[in-house]
């Protein structure tokens, strides 16, 4: 049975730049790689070599601990280049496509008579099977598990965020044999969670086979640990699946193909002269985006939205679960007057700034935080922002002092780093809350896992 959920809480940040609803079909691009630092607490172990040919779906790297998840490459063409860093970890797998995408052929059965173990095994043969992460801990899921729910959340809240209702609408019979492949996986509910105010688009709403929830509010109502919390809350012991609503595509394609076909949409948003969606490939090189850009030696390109994105190199890859690549300024430069401004131009949750009698302006950021690290006193203000039933500070400041009990009577199994994002954004003594969420749930990890 469908819900209707309104989030009175939140905080939408108001961004100039947002895509246009036109897309962009992109060339393939020069280089693809996929990056084992885009999966937490993975140890990756290499399956290939500089030189190898590959096809699409042939495995680049698998995980160690896990050797049956492999992930496979988007592409076909030849290994151009391994990347390591410290420790000779990982950083990059990177294939030069080939001018036609030849792919690798899996078999799949006609996906009604498929049994849960048959649906696993082609996803994990595949290399599809990364697209499932778990909550707690946000990691690609364990598929010797299974959770009480898998939940997709089928619009973003964030910052410029795609549009997936335009996004994704040509691919609506993939998105749905997707859906079909996902219900396999477990015994409860798959949970198709819908932004109320796009209820009349029908992407998604003909999805059928799902519990349809609507939701409406402010940032961070397209959070999925959000719509969990009000929909099938977390306690400890119990297991959720996500899926971004893209990766259920490409799930979808394997079991009506019978390939890994790796084509996705990115919204190219942000300060850039044409903020629009382009066809691309997973993993794809960023130049292939802005080549046409002209972009400025003091821009940040962000791979995902302005809070929880990752700072992209020139020639850096897109990440694996992103749907979104963002260009703000860097915020390097003096302020006239600094705090002394009236502040018509500059956006603030508080009334710091006269810019709070403008509340539809659009505004363009830059990467200052406008200020440094203070004293971590309690405000209130995080409360003001989280729609959820937990305290923010009291939370952070058990995962800093390490005690594991608190850290649980807090609810650190609810959460997730980007759940906490826009407290980070709001944060008046500048506390990098994620990175502290994210040694919190690592800390976790070690002492039940």
């Amino acid at each position: 049975m469908s819900k209707t959920i309104k989030l009175r809480k939140g905080f939408d940040i108001n961004m100039q730049g947002v895509a246009e609803h036109i897309f962009v079909q992109n060339p393939m691009p020069d280089s693809v790689a996929l990056k084992p630092t885009d999966f937490v607490g993975l140890t990756a172990k290499l399956m290939v070599k500089e030189g190898d040919k590959v096809l699409a779906g042939d495995p680049l790297f698998i995980n160690k601990l896990q050797p049956e998840v492999k992930f496979t490459s988007p592409v076909s063409g030849t290994v151009s280049a391994v990347t390591r860093g410290e420790r000779r970890a990982l950083l990059n797998i990177t294939v030069t496509p080939d001018k036609e995408t030849e792919y690798k052929k899996f078999d799949v059965a006609d996906l009604n008579s498929m049994s849960r173990e048959q649906v696993v095994s082609a996803m994990l043969e595949a290399g599809v099977w990364p697209f499932v992460k778990q909550r707690p801990y946000d990691v690609v899921a364990n598929p010797n598990d299974k959770p009480k729910s898998i939940f997709v959340s089928a619009f973003d809240s964030a910052p410029l965020a795609p549009d997936y209702t335009f996004a994704l609408e040509e691919y609506a019979d993939d998105f749905q044999i997707g859906i079909n492949a996902l219900k396999k996986l477990t015994d409860g509910a798959v949970n198709l969670d819908i932004y109320k105010e796009g209820r009349a688009k029908t992407t998604f709403t003909n999805i059928t086979g799902v519990e349809q929830n609507f939701f409406s509010g402010k940032h961070p109502v397209g959070n999925v640990g959000v719509q969990i919390h009000h929909i099938d809350p977390i306690n400890k012991g119990d297991i959720v699946w996500v899926v971004n609503p893209q990766d259920v595509v490409i799930i979808g394609r394997l079991f009506s193909k019978g390939v890994f076909d790796a084509r996705v949409v990115v919204a190219l948003t942000g300060a850039v002269k044409s903020p629009r969606y382009y066809k691309t490939i997973l993993g794809a090189n960023i130049q292939s985006l802005l080549a046409q850009e002209q972009l400025g030696d003091n821009m940040r390109i962000i791979s995902g939205n302005v809070l929880t994105g990752t700072k992209l190199g020139a020639n850096d890859f897109i990440g694996y679960y992103d749907s979104q690549v963002t260009v703000i300024e860097e915020g390097n430069k003096p302020t006239f007057m600094g705090w002394l401004a009236p502040g018509f131009d500059k956006y603030s949750f508080s009334r710091a700034f006269f810019s709070w009698l403008s509340p539809k302006k659009k505004y363009t950021l830059n990467t200052n935080t406008n200020g440094g690290k203070r004293a971590f006193v309690f405000t209130g203000i995080y409360e003001d922002v989280l729609p959820m039933d937990i305290y923010p500070m009291q939370l952070i400041k058990a995962i800093m002092a390490e005690d594991v009990d608190k850290m649980e009577q807090l609810g650190i199994y609810e959460v997730v780093p980007e759940d906490l994002a826009i407290c980070e954004f709001v944060c008046p003594s500048k506390i990098e809350m994620q990175s502290i969420l994210r040694q919190g749930l690592n800390v976790m990890r070690k002492e039940f896992n």
